[in-house]
Parts: structure tokens; sequence; C-alpha cells
């Protein structure tokens, strides 16, 4: 039965089922009494869709609270064991697995690193991807029957609408249209029921940020992924209700800052990336004679850098005022740009550095602005830590369990051809012979 604008009862139902889930779910425990006003929904539609989550496992009581003078009220909340989710940031130095419950609590997790330091050869890394998915599981003693999916950060730019699945443009890793999803797939980790959710790894960033970090309530932010490399995600409705952020993959990385300047490595030159990225700043340091020793992983070589830099370090000092300067140049271009109300600085050389680089930052961001919209913009750290990529990656999932109204999509039937078909195709043979 179809409605007035197109809606069948399905679709009503569904969306009534995503109400109710969304509310509880950002909202906290909540009365049948008090999702009523909350959702819109009448008494009797509440009833009837708290009676099928709770009879789908996806709500259980949470207590119960007195009312004015009527009966107490009983509180519901999502069921945290009623599913999971498998987040995944394929980093720049390493493959981070991690399995989730439905309220994002960590069951699980496993890192892979990549050998040698910036190996993006795309085999290993999809054998990385199926190994994590497989040890997390194990660890946790969890199935896949309820496992709405595996979401999955890249670098890059992803397509998601391509013909055999999901592709991934990566210039800076040798990526050339790898059909990353196609490739996870034909591992066999997982039945063809749980999709692959594939985004680029600074949007996972911004929506882990936007729906549970620094970004709550801001309509309009910049969500910055400062590691290896830089990248940005735009985020122009952070509101989690929706059951996802309207968030756009920026290659901000990529912006010229210096004409016929250092060599990127996507191979332009004068790239924000060539340096401001971890890699630009331990390259920048080897070239005026500093040194990490033996250290061979990027991560405690920049924190070699960071703590001659603390000491006083007049080369460790030049580098890294040197970069905060060019981020905050970068920054000016997106206040500019956008006019966002929040500029948040994730990453895990942005979260290493950004106690030490910060204010210079900001100086340098509001001095290369324009006055207006640097008034009214905050910049500062993102407050979810290294893992925001991995936690981002899983609300990929978490965003389609409610836009289905916690329902998970059934395969489509294999059908067979009409039977005329069958019938030409034997005439055919017949005519050949």
């Amino acid at each position: 039965m179809t409605g007035s604008h197109g809606r069948t009862v399905r679709d009503l139902r569904r969306g009534n089922r995503s109400a109710v889930l969304q509310r509880l779910y950002f909202g906290g425990p909540m009365s049948r009494q008090e999702l009523g006003p909350v959702t819109g929904l009448s008494s009797g539609s509440v009833s009837n869709v708290v009676g099928e989550l709770v009879a789908d496992g996806l709500l259980e009581e949470a207590g119960v609270v007195d009312s004015d003078g009527g009966r107490p009220r009983t509180l519901l909340r999502v069921a945290p064991g009623s599913a999971h989710m498998i987040g995944v940031d394929v980093g720049e130095t390493r493959v981070r697995v991690e399995l989730f419950d439905l309220t994002l609590t960590e069951l699980a997790r496993t890192e892979l690193p990549l050998q040698p330091r910036g190996c993006y050869d795309v085999g290993p890394i999809v054998d990385h991807v199926r190994t994590g998915i497989a040890a997390v599981l194990a660890e946790a003693g969890v199935g896949t029957d309820r496992l709405l999916g595996v979401g999955i950060g890249v670098p890059g730019i992803v397509e998601r609408d391509a013909p055999g699945g999901t592709v991934v443009h990566g210039q800076t890793i040798g990526w050339d249209a790898v059909p990353l999803e196609a490739l996870l797939r034909a591992t066999g980790a997982l039945p063809e029921e749980v999709p692959y959710l594939i985004d680029n790894g600074a949007r996972t960033l911004g929506q882990a940020e936007m729906w549970f970090g620094a970004g709550r309530g801001a309509r309009e932010a910049v969500v910055v992924l400062f590691g290896s490399g830089v990248g940005a995600s735009l985020v122009t409705d952070g509101s989690p209700e929706g059951g996802s952020t309207d968030g756009t993959p920026l290659e901000w990385g990529h912006l010229t800052v210096s004409v016929r300047g250092r060599r990127c490595r996507c191979g332009a030159l004068g790239c924000l990336e060539a340096y401001t990225g971890a890699e630009s700043l331990l390259a920048r340091w080897a070239e005026r004679g500093g040194s990490a020793g033996e250290v061979q992983d990027e991560e405690e070589a920049l924190a070699v850098l960071l703590a001659h830099g603390v000491a006083g370090d007049p080369v460790a000092v030049e580098v890294l005022e040197e970069t905060a300067e060019y981020l905050g140049a970068g920054l000016s271009d997106l206040i500019n740009l956008f006019q966002p109300e929040r500029i948040l600085i994730g990453g895990w050389a942005g979260l290493m550095l950004g106690p030490y680089i910060l204010p210079s930052v900001r100086a340098h961001a509001r001095r290369y602005s324009l006055r207006h919209p640097a008034d009214r913009v905050s910049i500062d750290l993102g407050s979810l830590g290294p893992d925001a990529v991995t936690v981002g990656a899983a609300t990929l999932p978490l965003s389609a369990f409610f836009t289905t109204g916690g329902r998970r999509p059934v395969p489509a039937p294999a059908t067979e051809p009409p039977g005329w078909h069958a019938s030409l195709a034997t005439r055919g043979g017949a005519a050949g012979r």
C-alpha cells in the first residue's frame, strides 16, 4: 500500500523504528511517554514500535522512575549486545581493526603494522583486514549473525557507486582505481549478507567527532586528519539524529601553498602535505641535521623530534614552528572558504603535536584569515584520541542500521530467467548443430 507521497506502510514503519532507535541511542534512556513528544509519534505508534524493537532484542529495560502522581515509568535503552560493528583504519603505518557492540563499547582490537613503512601494496592490506576481522571476532567469541557490517576508513578518494563495488583512488599511496570492496569480498572472510562499507578516513574521523566527540552541537565544522599526511572533512550538518553526518572529504593536503615548492608524495610541487604531514616533518628535520637515531617507526620518530623541540633544540623548534605556520595558513583557506563554527584537529600526529603547536597554529590561522570568519571559528583538538578513525569507520554500519530501522538488509533472492530464455537458448543450440 502506497501513501499520497509515495511512501508505503513498510517505509512508514521503518521510519518510526528509526526515529525511536536514534532518540534512545543519542538521548539516553527514556520512557514510552517521553518518546512520543521527541519523535512526533502518537502514543499508539510508540507502543507498537517499542513492542517490535523489544521483540527483536534491540531494546531493553533500563530501570524505573517515579512519575508525578501516576504509575512509575519504565525506561528503555538500546541493548548493547544486540548487534556488533567492526571498524577498520587503514592508516599510514598500520591497519587497526576493532570490534564494538551496538553502543560502541570496544570488545576486541588488533593492530597489524605495515612493513616496510609506507608499503601500500593492496594485497597485504586486504590480508591484514581479513586477518584482523577473524582475530577480533575470535577474541570476543562473537559470530557474524549479529554483525551489522565492517566500516573501513582509507586514504584517498572513495567511489562508492562504482560497478562491482567501492573503488579507491589513492594517488599518494599508489592506488589507481583499486576495487577494494571486491577484493575484500573475495577473501570469503564474511558471509555475503554482511556489508563492507568503505569511506575516506578523514570523513570517518569527522563523523566520529561530530557524533561523540568535540564536534557535538556544531552544525558546521571542519575536522582535520593529521597523520603521515593531512586531510580534512567538511561537515555541514553535524546532527546525528538523521542517522548520518553530511560530511564531504576534502583533499586539503594537496592545496598548493608554495609554487614550485617541495615535492609532495602525490607528485606535485608545493602541496600543503609536503610541509605539514609527519613524513614531511621528519624529512625536513633530517635535511637540517636532525636525527631520531635508530628509531624506524614513524610515530616514535616524531615523538623524538617533539622531545627535542620541547627541550629547546633550535633545529627541532624551527621545524615545528614552520609546520605550525603552514598548518595555520592551510586552515585559513578552510576558514575563508567555508566559514565553519569549529575546526578540530585529530589524527595521531595532530594529537601528539597539538599541545605543543596549537597556540601557534591558532595565531597563524587568524593572521592569514579574513577577520570576520576568523572571529567566529574555534580551533581545538579532537577528543576521541588516536582511535577516532576506527570509531568513525564503525559508524558507517551504524548509520545503515538507523536507516533501516534496525532491520538487517535481506539479500535479494536469486531469480531464474523467464522460461523463454531457456527455450530460445535450446533452439539456438539446435540450430547451430
